[in-house]
């Protein structure tokens, strides 16, 4: 204990120590010659300097702080209650909701937005009410609550980039909002978190009590007379209404959620009580420390938003933690709502029938400038145009789908999709770069250097892997610093108006439009193999989730099986990324629709997940393209706004 307790004060005192130099740096620098310390706090009316020091940057600390603490709270909660190591205020889908309906004002409401703050605030509000709809009948437990919540945030995020493909000069204001600036011009923003926060934090310590039983099993913290259903309600509320007052106020702030409870428990902090109060600490110290330096560059000032450098000097600290990083205790799956089918074979050629339904609406009916048309086998140059896109967007929503159940089966986290496993990441590092390097960057270019990405993020994961006691959650958290990687790189091009990002935002929506035909069928061989591997890999998929010595007692070589299925993963992954951009939602939906549709057993799964997540992406492709024709809507975003629904009303009914 007293080692632990030196290791937490060393990082702690080094953090402050730092944090404080360079705030009393960047004060000197901006602080007129002569101008007593005094003028900070109270200055001089007649002296302008001085007034913009005591409104400008000391409210900006200030800010900084109180942010950055609430953050690093609300992670560590939700991490505990949900017992989810990759659970953060975004798991709640908080801040997209926020950014949801204040992008819907602005298009269609702008009077209202002289209310900003409480329409950020209401759109908090509605995604938690949705989150507890679908999560009440199984009394709010932690796998319903998180996965509820991440389809919350994805539904909420792809809507907004709806609004933005079609309306992005009218929304940047939204995105500069978005982006996580800390600029302050009076002490306003203080005033409006100090009481609300003061409030909220003393419901925390009033519930510390019950949140330490709720990190016990359900059956035990019932045993201690504790309502889980209510307390989790109560805490859930909280930790929600504390999000959306930082969110409101300063705009969306990521990965201090993530990065300052996984820092307090390297640390060693361990008890509910120590836990929550250095997330606090570090989530302050962490997010003031990257503002500082974001005011030490004052090239970069406006540029780069401190929220987006926040996430970008944060990966490197998450992966410098995640060896030696204590995982808590993951959710335990829960139980199959729907019986497991007892002939799994016929539904899955109802799922083939069913696709070929789908493909031939597909190739054969669609909509031009004189309506609705029923083509012929004959019009070879309408066929043509089409079969690579639909055979595009079945192969990489299959692939994805095929991805996404591996790793929720390898993991045992709910949350386990190819966005998170961090390929995507990597493939889109690697577009980006040649958007932005290259005058005329050709389809070719840009294929290699996806590929190049997630290579090196796949070489990464295979090393990786090979320590000992790794665990599927580190590799999910490694996914994450990279995905703050790319959305540093985006938040940037999306604040600055860079005239390339109408090309690269077509492609991260899904878009099939520029997919050659060549390029569709190296996908569908891609996933015809994945598929042919499945009978080899399902005895692997049905074993590892049962643990390590049960594995190896049953002759299962882990690191083996880990480094084979993490491989396929990245593959399968990486070809869908490249060829129609970053479709997680369908990574996400296959597997579970296919779960509750009754394929439980991993030889079935699989092929049901792909089937379905395939299915997803060519109904959604050819609707994007006909149903607000001449215009078109990519069918990753598609796909998410019309299936997002569906899942979601299916998980709260029966997950």
């Amino acid at each position: 204990m007293k080692r632990t307790a030196n290791i937490s004060a060393i990082v702690v005192t080094s953090l402050a120590i730092v944090c404080a130099g360079l705030a009393g740096f960047n004060l000197f620098l901006r602080m007129p010659h002569g101008t007593p310390l005094a003028a900070l706090f109270f200055p001089d009316p007649d002296m302008t300097a001085q007034v913009l020091l005591h409104n400008t940057l000391l409210p900006r600390i200030v800010v900084a702080l109180m942010t950055g603490a609430t953050l690093g709270l609300v992670g560590a909660i939700l991490q505990n209650i949900l017992r989810n190591p990759l659970a953060e205020p975004a798991t709640l889908g908080i801040s997209a909701g926020s950014y949801l309906l204040l992008a819907i004002a602005t298009l269609w409401f702008p009077q209202w937005m002289a209310a900003q703050e409480w329409i950020a605030f209401a759109g908090a509000a509605l995604s938690l009410l949705a989150i507890l709809a679908l999560s009440w009948r199984k009394g709010l437990s932690p796998v319903t609550v998180t996965l509820a919540g991440m389809i919350v945030s994805l539904y909420c995020g792809a809507a907004s980039a709806v609004l933005v493909l079609f309306n992005h000069d009218f929304l940047v204001s939204i995105f500069l909002w978005g982006a996580g600036y800390l600029d302050q011009q009076d002490w306003s923003a203080v005033a409006f978190l100090a009481p609300r926060l003061a409030v909220l934090i003393l419901a925390v310590v009033l519930l510390l009590r019950p949140l330490t039983i709720m990190t016990l099993e359900d059956a035990n913290a019932k045993s201690l007379g504790l309502s889980l259903a209510a307390y989790r309600l109560l805490t859930l509320v909280v930790a929600a209404a504390l999000t959306a007052v930082v969110t409101a106020s300063v705009g969306i702030i990521s990965f201090i959620g993530l990065a300052a409870p996984a820092l307090a428990r390297a640390c060693g902090a361990r008890r509910m009580g120590a836990q929550l109060g250095h997330s606090a600490v570090l989530g302050a110290l962490l997010l003031t420390l990257t503002d500082q330096i974001v005011l030490f560059f004052p090239v970069t000032y406006r540029l780069f938003p401190t929220a987006a450098v926040t996430a970008l000097l944060g990966a490197p600290l998450m992966f410098a933690l995640i060896r030696r990083l204590k995982m808590p205790a993951p959710p335990q799956p829960a139980q199959p709502a729907v019986a497991r089918l007892a002939r799994p074979m016929p539904a899955l050629l109802g799922l083939v029938a069913l696709l070929c339904v789908a493909a031939g609406v597909a190739l054969f009916v669609g909509k031009n400038t004189e309506g609705w048309f029923l083509a012929g086998l004959y019009d070879t140059h309408g066929l043509g145009w089409r079969w690579p896109r639909a055979l595009a967007a079945f192969s990489g929503g299959a692939m994805l789908a095929l991805a996404g159940a591996i790793l929720q089966r390898v993991t045992g986290n709910p949350m386990a999709s190819p966005e998170v496993l961090g390929v995507s990441s990597g493939a889109m590092l690697g577009v980006i770069a040649v958007l932005l390097t290259l005058a005329a960057p050709t389809r070719s270019a840009q294929i290699l250097a996806g590929a190049a990405g997630s290579l090196t993020v796949l070489l990464l994961m295979l090393a990786l892997s090979r320590k000992p006691g790794f665990s599927g959650d580190r590799l999910l958290l490694i996914g994450i610093a990279l995905s703050s990687v790319s959305g540093f790189v985006m938040a940037i091009l999306m604040t600055s108006q860079d005239p390339r990002l109408g090309q690269l935002l077509a492609w991260l929506s899904g878009s099939t439009y520029a997919v050659a035909p060549g390029e569709a069928i190296m996908a569908t061989l891609l996933l015809s193999g994945g598929l042919a591997l499945v009978p080899f890999i399902r005895r692997w998929l049905e074993v590892l989730p049962l643990g390590e010595d049960i594995a190896r007692n049953t002759g299962v070589s882990v690191v083996t099986s880990r480094n084979g299925l993490y491989s396929l993963s990245a593959i399968l992954t990486a070809s869908a990324t490249i060829l129609v951009g970053p479709l997680s939602f369908a990574g996400l939906m296959g597997p579970h629709l296919a779960r509750l549709a009754g394929f439980q057993r991993a030889g079935t799964q699989l092929p049901a997940a792909a089937l379905i997540g395939g299915l997803i992406l060519l109904v959604a492709d050819w609707l994007g393209r006909n149903i607000i024709f001449p215009f078109q809507i990519p069918a990753g975003l598609l796909a998410t706004v019309v299936g997002g629904p569906f899942l979601l009303v299916l998980i709260g009914r029966r997950a």
